[in-house]
């Protein structure tokens, strides 16, 4: 039996547009692609802007002339030279020191020891962060100089509870806090006197809290060591040439 299909108008309709409905949603789906592309150019972008001003970001003014000065240029350099000495150092000396299998140098579970740090009497590391108006090449080299005596006076407690095993760091600190004392003299435009460390008493009843304490030293050391040379690479006038 033959059945006689009879297309409706509306039906027509449906089929006749179709193609253009078809168009209608590629360009949509094409737009939609477009503007995904462009967020994630975007996303990618501010990053990688940020991070260039941050590495090209001037000086303040008061400062400017002064760091470019060769001799203070120089400083610099050793200065630089002298801390990622200090850091290449830092995990050895943690491996040599440290046999506490839950005393990791990279730890985040380090974070949890800040009590136990106070009870000892290892007070915190100043403060240090990118040159600005309201914090000057004056006070950078100053807390530079305040973290390097604290540290070594820190080194020099504990060493009497772990014989000639920070014997080298200690020296390195020494010769980088006369760098950091040479720039001082620059900015001061006066003899600045070579600060002696201030001894320190920490309380080290057992074995464990030496443990503890050499292991809290050397990540604070380490910590304060990566500030430092974030600073002094905002002063090395030879690193904006070679990324230039």
């Amino acid at each position: 039996m033959l059945v006689k299909l009879v297309a409706s108008p509306s039906l027509l309709t449906i089929f006749r547009h179709r193609p253009d409905r078809e168009r209608q949603l590629d360009l949509i789906h094409k737009k939609q692609t477009s503007v995904a592309a462009l967020t994630g150019i975007v996303v990618v972008a501010i990053p990688c802007l940020m991070a260039s001003l941050g590495r090209s970001a001037p000086l303040p003014t008061e400062s400017g002339a002064l760091v470019a000065d060769p001799a203070f240029q120089e400083a610099v350099e050793r200065s630089r030279s002298l801390t990622q000495k200090i850091l290449l150092a830092i995990p050895d000396t943690h491996s040599a020191c440290i046999h506490t299998e839950t005393l990791q140098l990279n730890s985040p579970d380090n974070a949890k020891l800040e009590i136990m740090a106070a009870n000892i009497g290892i007070p915190a590391a100043p403060v240090l962060r990118a040159l600005s108006e309201n914090f000057t090449l004056r006070t950078c080299l100053r807390n530079m100089t305040e973290g390097l005596q604290q540290h070594r006076a820190l080194l020099s407690a504990i060493s009497e509870r772990l014989p000639n095993k920070m014997t080298g760091l200690t020296s390195d600190i020494k010769d980088l806090s006369i760098q950091i004392n040479k720039m001082q003299k620059m900015v001061y435009k006066e003899a600045a006197v070579q600060p002696t460390p201030t001894p320190m008493s920490l309380q080290l009843q057992g074995e464990y809290e030496v443990q503890v304490a050499a292991h809290l030293i050397l990540v604070q050391l380490q910590s304060f060591g990566r500030d430092m040379d974030r600073c002094l690479r905002t002063m090395d006038r030879g690193d904006d040439d070679t990324e230039s």
